[in-house]
């Protein structure tokens, strides 16, 4: 169990390119931390912005008004006692920071991946309709990514097992929670 009161919730926010690897730290620590009988909720960008982002579309204003969404409901759910874990790219990062504010107890973990092995992730096929110009504005390609500058977390998912990174996450949260 984590050594803080149960009273007091989380958010971890996994930030980082499209095909980083995001969700899948997201759900292994999620699998993880609700073995040990914690509460936890996951809140992924894609599946946000379809229910609370309704009419927003891809401009920076609109990017950054998905993330406050986003990060309300993750503060509501923190001051609440809940551990949230938030997949969400959150290219920029004043937003980032000011999500951060908001939240209150907010770990960045930085999901690093370089720009080309995300494409060959690239599942969906983003990346390739992007840099056919059908995408405008997609992260990484026309749209820039700013990287957290002082994380409390990087995980290198091309250099880290799944497994390495969701080690590093726990032992963080271990160590900073006085987990034994």
């Amino acid at each position: 169990m984590l050594g803080f009161p149960m009273t007091q919730g989380l958010t971890l926010w996994f930030t980082g390119l499209s095909g980083a690897g995001k969700t899948t730290l997201n759900i292994a620590v999620r699998d993880r931390l609700a073995a040990r009988g914690l509460p936890v909720e996951s809140l992924d960008g894609d599946d946000v912005r379809r229910h609370l982002g309704r009419g927003l579309g891809f401009s920076k204003e609109d990017r950054d008004e998905n993330i406050r969404r986003i990060g309300y409901v993750a503060s509501l759910l923190t001051r609440h006692g809940v551990m949230v874990l938030v997949s969400a790219i959150s290219p920029y990062r004043t937003v980032r920071n000011e999500v951060r504010a908001m939240i209150g107890n907010f770990v960045e973990v930085y999901v690093n991946a370089p720009l080309e092995l995300c494409e060959e992730r690239d599942v969906k096929g983003l990346y390739r309709k992007a840099r056919a110009g059908l995408l405008p504005g997609f992260t990484g390609i026309d749209d820039p990514y700013e990287q957290p500058v002082n994380p409390e977390i990087e995980c290198r998912t091309d250099r880290e097992s799944v497994e390495q990174s969701v080690g590093k996450i726990m032992q963080y949260l271990e160590d900073r929670f006085n987990c034994r």
